[in-house]
Parts: structure tokens; sequence; C-alpha cells
């Protein structure tokens, strides 16, 4: 690409490669379970075929519409929203100034809400994905797989996740009423909002010495946290990097995780209106440990970002089913009246050029309920120091 510096991509390890294909040879073969990608913050589910590559809306409209709306006593939020949603922008979207906190807030991994995490079917109904612990929701008995009918008596069939997101929130201590469905049983329950905090980054050490480092989300701090968790790990033994679910979250945390696994390099190229830039990893990362990167179609954004550079320079088997398909770059645009636009202006690469967005990453190797188990196969096949 002109002005972009040369890299050489070393092949894939040998013994890697001999490993696969013998695997592939001996496995049986394993159903792949993709599901419905699922976010609490920034986005709708899609089926396993992925979203169709991003458009983007027109800065310069956004604003004017707000501005006019301003001008008029109006809603600029909602004149600005109806612009992006004609646009067909789909990550493009519409925060006032206490929802954009609460969206800087969720970057910390910290919000306020009830303690959950839903999505949406393809028929628009919107269903709790999971319920976390000792959370409003949690004490109130809600349970995966309940059906979200209503908010605080607004229906919210056929709303993007963002917007039943927004009606989650709000101030720690007020009520909230939800109504719900489950097995066809009619439910209300009233929760509390409360201040909630999520770690993004948990380890676990198996019997074998092998790391698990399981990442939720790309919030602050937790690049740091996979590579110090990279660094304690038993000296040449394996580790499997669990990215399945991850929505993504800062780009900086992705690339910073990169480099506990890369000496340096490039990690993803991205452009902004046209012009192209790159990401590149610190160096000094381990690049000898064995690893397995573990994802699936809730593998999203800047987990996707990391998983495509970990496949396209040979560190990493990837395990698991294809991820989400989310590789476009949003960017804040302030608005008159306060509001703020996140709006699409560009897409991820891979090193080896391939576009994230619409497509996802195919793993190595299929793994659907037993895929955990599956990477530790692999893990164990790559063997020490590899």
């Amino acid at each position: 690409m002109p002005g972009m510096p040369a890299l050489c991509l070393r092949p894939r390890d040998l013994r890697r490669g001999a490993f696969l294909t013998l695997l592939f040879a001996l496995s049986v073969s394993t159903a792949a379970v993709t599901g419905w990608g699922c976010v609490e913050a920034d986005g709708a589910a899609l089926a396993e075929a992925g979203p169709p590559p991003a458009a983007t809306a027109d800065r310069e409209a956004v604003a004017r519409a707000a501005a006019e709306a301003v001008a008029e006593g109006k809603s600029g939020k909602k004149a600005a929203q109806e612009v992006v949603s004609r646009s067909g922008d789909r990550w493009g979207t519409v925060y006032d100034r206490g929802e954009y906190a609460a969206f800087a807030e969720d970057l910390d991994g910290r919000w306020t809400g009830v303690g959950l995490w839903t999505r949406r079917r393809p028929d628009g109904r919107i269903e709790v994905d999971r319920v976390q612990p000792d959370s409003p929701a949690a004490r109130a008995g809600l349970r995966a797989g309940d059906r979200l009918l209503s908010v605080d008596g607004r229906a919210v069939s056929g709303l993007p996740v963002a917007d039943v997101v927004a009606l989650l929130r709000g101030e720690a201590g007020t009520p909230v009423v939800l109504g719900l469905s489950r097995e066809g049983a009619a439910l209300t329950e009233t929760v509390r909002r409360a201040q909630l905090r999520a770690d993004p980054v948990t380890v676990r050490r198996l019997a074998d010495g092998t790391t698990v480092i399981k990442v939720a989300s790309f919030t602050r701090g937790s690049g740091e946290r996979v590579r110090e968790a990279v660094r304690q790990a038993p000296p040449g033994a394996g580790v499997l990097l669990d990215l399945r679910g991850n929505p993504g979250g800062l780009v900086t945390e992705a690339v910073t995780a990169a480099s506990a696994f890369l000496d340096g390099g490039l990690v993803a190229t991205y452009d902004v209106h046209g012009a192209e830039r790159a990401l590149y990893a610190a160096p000094g990362g381990d690049t000898g440990r064995p690893l397995v990167a573990l994802v699936d179609g809730g593998t999203m954004s800047a987990a996707e970002l990391l998983t495509g550079a970990l496949q396209d320079r040979g560190r990493a088997v990837t395990v698991g089913t294809r991820t989400f398909g989310k590789g476009s770059v949003q960017m804040p645009t302030p608005l008159p009246g306060g509001a703020v636009a996140e709006l699409t202006v560009g897409t991820y690469r891979t090193p080896a050029g391939r576009s994230l967005d619409g497509g996802g990453i195919t793993p190595d190797l299929a793994g659907g309920d037993a895929a955990e188990e599956r990477a530790r196969t692999v893990l164990g096949g790559l063997g020490v120091g590899s």
C-alpha cells in the first residue's frame, strides 16, 4: 500500500501445520454452533452469515440536521439519529450527554444498570443472554433465556440492543419495571439500578500447567492484564486465550494484548476517510509459548482484530466457530445541543490484508460445545516451546 511500511509475515510454523493436518485427519466431525452475537452496549445480534460491509453516514449532514432541530427547539439527537438510520450505517449511533457518559463508563469496565446482557433474535424478540452474578437482575431471579417484553412500560421487541440498554440504564438506586415472559408465563419484576463492575480478564491454571486467559471485553487496563498473565505463566507451558463472547472495546487494549505474544510488528491496518494507518505490537512479547485462541460468533470488533493478527502471523492456532464480522471503525463527532454521533469512518484489515467486516474470521479448527477440550488437545500437540 502506498505510504505503508513493508512487512514480512513469517510462514506458519511447519510443526504447527503438520499437526493441524494430522488432527484434521484423525478427528471426528464437530458440529459448528455459531448462535447469535450478543452485546450489552453496542449492537444487535446477527446471523452466522454476518453483517454486510459497513456503510457510512455523512458527518456534515448529521451535524446539520442536529443544528436545525436545536434551532427549532427540537431534539438534536433524534434528528441526527434519523439521518444516521437512513444512511445505512449499521454501527452508527447518536448519544445524548448522559448516554455518552455511560458509554465512557463501559470502557472503564463499570456502568449503572441492572446486570443484564441481551440479544435480539431474527424475529425482533429481545432475550436475556446472561445475567451478571450478584446484580439486581440476579437477585430478582432473572435467567438467561427469559424474553424481555418491556422496560418501564415501553415495548422493546424490534428495538436495537443499544436502545434497550439505554432504557435499562439510569441513576443508581432508581427503580425499573421489567415485563418478561418465561416459558409462556408473563412476569413483572421491579429492580433497582446499581453501580456495577465487570472483571474483563480472568485467569485460571489447569493441572497440566496450561494458563487459561479469558478476556470478556477490552476495557481499560485489560491488555496489560493479559501481558501480566502471560509473564506469570509457568515457563514453556501453553496458553489458551479465550475470546469467546468478547464484543470488543478499546482497540489500543487489543493491541497491547497482542504485544504479549508478538515481538513487535504489524497487528492491523485501518483507514479513516481513506487515509491508511497502522497498529503495531510492542517488542518483547513471548513468541515461543504454545498458544491457542478460542473464538465464536460472539467474538467481535477489537477481539477479531487480535484474532486476525495472531492467525495471520502464525502465532496461534484458532479453534471455535466463525467470528461475528464487525471490522468497522467508529469515531465520535460532537453535535449541536450536546449530543455525540459515533459514525463509521473506515474498516480494519488483518496483517495479511483480510477485511474483518462482514465475513469475520474462520478458525483453523471447528469447535462447538467441546471447543475448550479440543483446544487443549491442539495445545498438547503443539508441544512446549513450539
